[in-house]
């Protein structure tokens, strides 16, 4: 860990004084160079899947096929064509002494990136950290390390293209876990780490990490359905929101259905989700309207599936959803589906996440839907960043200060 901290230090320093250019040149060929390397990356992949015993999710998360590929590198290209998030004067004024003070984007130096299952979590990471101005320290989960390997190759390539230290990017070297300790423990050589996976992975981070963590709770996320909803945009959001890819963290994980509508709205909805392969807990209420549903315990409501499994509970408007998600929500991402705009006005202002849509699947909850390009994780913290974390959010800033001759008095 140190000799590579060591070498991503030094990488860093090179790459915060490289132009846009140069890192733009550097997503472009890597872009270039994993779609050349599309086979063997594949063949990695299927390395991985033959050895993974996981879930059925988790295993959706991990498998790479050529569309997977192809957006990794799309999403490399779409990063570079962002605007240069060091090229900011963030903020400028001048003091009655004259002296003129500019407040200029940096980046943060050296990250850590530790994260499970999905291997093109790699090529986002270095993607984001590349056009910020970051070097990065990747340890990908077991279960990907042939995967993770292959792509890294691909990243590389890009550097050398560009004319910049490989060392900006940087992979773990096996998967001894003992090497995730020595991350957390690295405060001399990493300026930042960001857990991407389960609940244990990010509550281990934030208990032993002795540098600063940008982290996100669990993907509690709910989907609440308003009285004045349109019937069809509901069941059309909703099916998207759970079943488009179950595995997401911005999987909607539990249906606040209002009570007016929910005797002629939730026979549909659960028939719909039932169709795709959903199963569901709900609670007293909603068992009343459609008895063949299972029964939800308390617990239910505090659990992030990452599965073909849906919570429902009946609720008596605005207020009573939003008392909900205060409860048992992780502040990830929540939505409201109405025709009502006050109702939904009322919600996008009080509900605390960080992200919060109005007739929108929460599955938008994603740092390419958001224009990003791609993104390192999604932040639910109330420190520095929160949502999808793209370059501008992995940039800090310095002060410059002009002066004429001043003194202080």
């Amino acid at each position: 860990m140190s000799h590579l901290g060591a070498k991503a230090r030094a990488a860093a320093a090179v790459l915060a004084r490289a132009d846009a250019q140069a890192r733009n040149q550097a997503l472009s060929a890597a872009a270039a160079a994993l779609r050349a390397a599309a086979p063997q990356i594949l063949q990695a992949n299927s390395r991985d899947m033959q050895s993974f015993a996981g879930t059925a999710a988790f295993g959706d998360r991990l498998m790479l096929n050529p569309a997977r590929v192809e957006a990794m590198a799309r999403g490399l290209e779409e990063v570079a064509a962002l605007p240069d998030p060091l090229a900011r004067t963030l903020a400028q004024w001048t003091r009655p002494n004259g002296l003129v003070i500019s407040r200029i984007a940096q980046p943060l130096g050296v990250l850590g990136m530790i994260y499970e299952s999905r291997p093109n979590v790699g090529a986002d990471a270095a993607a984001i950290a590349l056009k910020s101005g970051n070097a990065i320290l990747l340890r990908g989960g077991s279960e990907s390390f042939h995967s993770a390997g292959a792509i890294h190759a691909a990243i590389a390539t890009g550097l050398r293209a560009a004319g910049l230290p490989e060392d900006c990017v940087q992979i773990a070297p096996s998967t001894d876990r003992e090497f995730v300790a020595a991350m957390l423990a690295a405060s001399g050589f990493i300026d930042l780490i960001i857990p991407r996976g389960g609940k244990s992975l990010v509550e281990r981070v934030q208990r032993d990490a002795r540098v600063p963590v940008l982290a996100h709770a669990e993907g509690l996320n709910h989907t609440y359905i308003h009285a004045a909803a349109d019937f069809d945009m509901a069941r059309k959001i909703l099916a998207n929101a759970k079943m488009r890819r179950t595995g997401i963290c911005g999987a909607t994980e539990t249906l606040l259905l209002d009570a007016a509508i929910a005797p002629a709205l939730l026979p549909l909805l659960t028939a719909d989700l039932a169709a795709l392969g959903c199963s569901f807990r709900a609670d007293e209420k909603a068992r009343a309207i459609v008895t063949s549903l299972q029964a939800a315990t308390p617990h239910d409501f505090d659990t992030e599936w990452l599965d073909a499994i849906l919570n429902i509970k009946i609720v008596g408007g605005v207020e009573a959803a939003l008392a909900h998600i205060t409860q048992h929500g992780s502040e990830h991402t929540d939505a409201i589906i109405t025709q009502d705009s006050a109702a939904a006005e009322y919600f996008l202002k009080n509900v605390s996440s960080a992200v919060s849509l109005w007739n929108a699947s929460t599955q938008f909850c994603d740092g390419g839907e958001f224009g990003f390009g791609a993104e390192i994780g999604i932040a639910t913290g109330r420190i520095h960043a929160r949502g999808p974390v793209g370059p501008e959010q992995l940039t800090t800033f310095r002060y410059v200060v002009r002066g004429n001759g001043q003194v202080r008095a």
